[in-house]
């Protein structure tokens, strides 16, 4: 888990797109807050293989979003009920049960149906949030790490340039 917090920190002080990071963290929320064996998250685990999204950052956040998962299961599972009760969508429920792909992705679980509506309405903002924030965090915090003397010093150190060709960013 430091190691996946440290490759977060390299992620934000790199050229990784604070767009790529942003979709990583969303992906990650989605895939923590919700319960795990479900079918939406084995797609979005999918799609975070499959598109371009930072995979340390999508890691870090899904294991914070976990944990905040458990103290928000109960608020979950009281919207999912009051959703599965509703005297005005018992047919549609009653018809989506008949449909397996209804039952495999376990929407009739109370904390299941509950997390995932309340992640499909905060991922977009989440997302925004989160690509504003590491675009501030470059701006502001890695802009002062930069200027302090140590930084500087140990930028021009020789142990410096030989990691930079060594990851190819020198020359």
């Amino acid at each position: 888990m430091l190691t996946q917090i440290i490759k977060v920190f390299i992620a934000l002080n790199s050229e990784n797109s604070p767009r790529q990071i942003a979709y990583a963290m969303a992906l990650g929320m989605v895939i923590g807050l919700t319960p795990l064996f479900s079918l939406h998250n084995l797609l979005i685990l999918l799609l975070a293989f499959l598109i371009r999204v930072h995979l340390g950052s999508f890691f870090v956040s899904w294991s914070v979003f976990a944990l905040l998962g458990l103290l928000f299961a109960p608020i979950f599972a009281s919207l999912g009920e009051a959703l599965l009760t509703s005297a005005a969508l018992e047919s549609t429920w009653h018809a989506l049960y008949q449909i397996t792909l209804f039952k495999l992705a376990h929407l009739h679980h109370t904390v299941t149906l509950g997390a995932l509506l309340v992640t499909s309405v905060l991922f977009v903002p989440f997302a925004l949030l989160a690509q504003y924030l590491v675009v501030k965090y470059r701006d502001h915090v890695m802009a002062f790490v930069m200027k302090m003397k140590i930084v500087q010093m140990l930028k021009g150190s020789r142990f410096y340039q030989f990691y930079l060709k060594v990851q190819g960013g020198g020359a």
